[in-house]
C-alpha cells in the first residue's frame, strides 16, 4: 500500500471512487428487467440456471427447506444469531419515532404520524461468500418499524438450495416469504411483480453492480435505500496505536471484494511505513488474499498529514462508510467528525464488531455518500404524514393572508377554495 503526504494531494487524488456504471452493464440490466416484466417466473427460472447454474422448480423456499437447515446448524452459530438479533433489534428499537400533535393556538390542531410501508423486500447477495449478517441488518429494522411483509431474494447454488445458514438468519430476523433469486433479476421481480414473488413497496440490501444498477433503474417504481459501492474503511490512527491491529483492520475490509477502498490516516510517518510493513506480512496468510491483495494495491491509500487536524479533515473529505478512530481519547474527536457512515470508537473496537455483532446497523453510505446519507434505520421502513384540522372560525381569521398569497401566485381558484367559504348567499 503506498504512503502519500495528504497536503500534496489534489482533491480527486485522495480518493477516487466512481461507481457509475459501464454502458454494457447499463444495456444488460435494462434487458433483463424487460424480460422479468415480460416473462415472470419464466425468466426467472432461465437466469438462475444461466448466472447461477441451479435448475429451479418451485421459486420459493418452502418450509422444509428452512427446517433443514436449521436441523444442520450448530448450536453455537445459532445462539451466536440470536444474540446478535437481540443486540440489533435493541438499538433500533431507540429508533422508533413518536406522532406528535400540536394544538397551542385556539381551533387549530397539527401534527404528524409514522405509518410502516406495507411490503419490503429485502436482496441479500451470494457469490464469494455467504452474509446472514446482512439478513439480520436488514430485516430487523423493517420488523421494529412494524412492516407486515418481509420478501427476501437471494440465489441458491447449483444444487438449487439457499445456503443454510441465510435461511437460518432469515427465520431468525422474521421474513415472510424468501425466494432463489440473485442478481438485477431478483430486483425486477421484487420492483414490477411476478407470478410467485409479490412486487414490494420498497428494496433494501447490497449487491454487485448488476444489483446496484437495477436498483437505480426501478427507483420511482418502488422506494429504495441506497445505491451501495464497494466497501471501505478507514483507520483514523495515532503513532500510539499497534500497527499489526491497524493491518489486520484494513484487511477486514479488503477480503470482501478487489474493488474495496483501505485507507489509513495517520499523523504519524512511523505508523505508516509499519503498517506498510505488517500489510505485507498478514496479506498471504489470508484464505481471500487474492482479493485482498488487489484492493490493498489498486485502491488502498496510507495518508500522513501533519497533525490530528489535519487528519480529521481528510476523513471529512473522504467520508467513509467505516470509520476506526484508533486514538487514546477517540471522544474528543466524535464531534469533530462530519462524514462517515458508522464510527468506531478506540482502540479495542474493529470494524468486524459493528458488521456482526454490536447493534448498529451496517448497511452503510458509500462512495462519499456519507456527506448526505445515512445507515440503513428503522427510517428506511416508515413514511411520515403531517396532518391538520382548523375550525370554522380559525380559518376565517386567516383567510385573507391565504387568498392573497394565492393571488400573488398567481394561482386563483387557491384563493376561491378559501374565500368561498365565507361568501354571502
Amino acid at each position: 500500500m503506498k504512503i502519500y503526504e495528504f497536503d500534496k494531494l489534489r482533491p480527486e487524488e485522495i480518493l477516487n471512487r466512481d461507481i457509475r456504471a459501464e454502458k454494457n452493464v447499463e444495456d444488460v440490466v435494462d434487458g433483463i428487467l424487460a424480460d422479468v416484466r415480460a416473462r415472470g417466473d419464466a425468466a426467472l427460472r432461465d437466469y438462475a440456471q444461466k448466472f447461477d447454474g441451479a435448475t429451479l422448480g418451485e421459486l420459493e423456499v418452502s418450509p422444509a427447506e428452512l427446517e433443514e437447515a436449521f436441523a444442520n446448524m450448530d448450536s453455537y452459530f445459532l445462539e451466536t444469531l440470536r444474540a446478535a438479533a437481540a443486540n440489533i433489534e435493541a438499538f433500533h428499537k431507540q429508533q422508533v419515532h413518536k406522532n406528535f400533535v400540536m394544538n397551542e393556538q385556539p381551533g387549530i390542531l397539527l401534527g404528524q404520524k409514522y405509518t410502516a410501508i406495507e411490503k419490503a423486500g429485502v436482496y441479500v447477495p451470494g457469490g464469494t461468500a455467504a452474509y446472514p449478517s446482512t439478513v439480520l441488518m436488514d430485516v430487523i429494522p423493517a420488523k421494529v418499524a412494524g412492516v407486515k411483509d418481509i420478501v427476501m431474494t437471494t440465489p441458491a447454488g447449483k444444487d438449487g438450495k439457499v445456503n443454510p445458514v441465510i435461511l437460518a438468519a432469515a427465520a431468525t430476523a422474521g421474513v415472510t416469504k424468501i425466494f432463489k433469486v440473485g442478481g438485477a433479476q431478483a430486483i425486477g421481480a421484487l420492483a414490477y411483480g411476478t407470478e410467485s414473488i409479490p412486487a414490494v413497496d420498497k428494496i433494501v440490501g447490497p449487491g454487485n453492480i448488476y444489483v446496484a444498477t437495477a436498483k437505480r433503474k426501478v427507483y420511482g417504481k418502488v422506494g429504495i435505500d441506497m445505491i451501495a459501492g464497494p466497501s471501505e474503511i478507514l483507520v483514523l490512527a495515532d503513532g500510539t496505536c499497534n500497527p499489526a491491529w491497524v493491518a489486520a483492520d484494513l484487511l477486514s475490509q479488503a477480503e470482501h471484494d478487489k474493488l474495496a477502498s483501505p485507507v489509513l490516516v495517520t499523523d504519524s510517518a512511523a505508523l505508516a511505513k509499519a503498517v506498510q510493513a505488517e500489510l505485507e506480512v498478514q496479506i498471504p496468510q489470508l484464505p481471500r488474499a487474492e482479493i485482498a491483495r488487489a484492493s490493498v494495491d489498486t485502491n488502498g491509500k496510507i495518508l500522513v498529514c501533519n497533525d490530528l487536524k489535519k487528519a480529521v479533515e481528510a476523513v471529512n473529505i473522504i467520508a467513509p462508510e467505516h470509520l476506526e478512530i484508533c486514538v487514546d481519547d477517540p471522544f474528543a474527536v466524535l464531534n469533530d467528525i462530519r462524514n462517515a457512515g458508522s464510527i468506531f470508537l478506540g482502540k479495542n473496537v474493529p470494524e468486524a464488531l459493528g458488521d456482526y455483532f454490536a447493534g448498529p446497523n451496517h448497511t452503510l453510505p458509500t462512495s462519499g455518500t456519507a456527506r448526505f446519507s445515512s445507515p440503513l434505520s428503522v427510517d428506511d421502513f416508515v413514511k411520515k404524514s403531517s396532518f391538520l384540522y382548523y375550525t370554522r372560525d380559525a380559518l376565517e381569521a386567516v383567510a385573507p393572508r391565504i387568498a392573497d398569497f394565492a393571488e400573488r401566485e398567481g394561482l386563483h381558484a387557491h384563493a376561491k377554495s378559501v374565500t368561498i367559504r365565507y361568501e354571502k348567499k
